[in-house]
């Protein structure tokens, strides 16, 4: 396997790192590395906020319920879905606003976020320092937005903490391709063929070297997804000017 490959599937999430900041060179590189993402359209729908207020990192920490790490990583970024930009532009030209409005605009800002932030993991792990991305902010958007003085048309999706690991994780074990990719259509009984995958899952939990539980994959989406989550985020886009439709 090629090495750069190699070193993607050790990826884990890190939470524990020497607190120490990084070097204001190394952030450069993470950052470039974000910038030179993939954007649709190449609107660049995406700003990154770096927190190095440790008032406001403590306050992002404790409402993503993680402050520890989130306050002791060499770095602390949170990334933001964003066409503020854009709402200027068309303000500017004296254009409706429609077109930044609605769902597919919203995603687009989105996507273009999630690949940027991706960017800078690759990138990051590929020096050897390690994440965890944040998505406990989304906890209090309202909160977090505030924090961070966002103008309407922007949502901040995630937080991410880089840093020297102290400790990883043991590498968990992914869902075989067997049940992600087909050819042409979408293999309904393939993909929910899961009964070898939640054992392996299973014997992962079970012996893992921290953090040991009786309970496999299933179980988790399972508990995951039987209750609503966040149920106040719809509320939180359409205060920010997203029609959703």
């Amino acid at each position: 396997m090629n090495d750069f490959i190699q070193k993607m599937t050790a990826h884990v999430s890190v939470r524990s790192f020497v607190d120490e900041p990084l070097k204001e060179e190394i952030k450069q590189e993470l950052l470039t590395a974000a910038n030179s993402a993939s954007s649709s359209n190449f609107v660049q729908a995406f700003s990154i906020i770096e927190i190095t207020d440790k008032q406001k990192r403590q306050q992002l920490g404790e409402i993503a319920n993680c402050p520890e790490y989130v306050i002791h990583s060499g770095a602390f970024y949170v990334f933001v879905a964003d066409l503020y930009r854009q709402k200027c532009l068309l303000d500017k030209a004296h254009q409706p606003l429609a077109g930044i409005q609605n769902m597919e605009a919203l995603l687009v800002s989105v996507v273009d976020t999630t690949i940027a932030a991706q960017n800078m993991v690759v990138a990051a792990e590929a020096m050897d320092l390690g994440i965890c991305y944040i998505g406990g902010i989304r906890n209090d958007l309202t909160a977090v937005s505030n924090i961070l003085n966002l103008p309407k048309y922007t949502v901040p999706i995630f937080g991410m903490t880089i840093g020297i690991p102290t400790t990883k994780n043991d590498v968990k074990p992914r869902m075989p391709l067997a049940q992600k990719v087909a050819q042409n259509s979408y293999d309904q009984e393939k993909f929910t063929a899961l009964a070898n995958y939640q054992k392996e899952t299973a014997e992962y939990y079970a012996n893992r070297g921290s953090n040991q539980q009786q309970t496999d994959w299933l179980q988790k989406n399972i508990a995951f997804f039987s209750e609503e989550r966040r149920p106040e985020v719809g509320a939180f886009l359409k205060k920010q000017g997203f029609s959703l439709n």
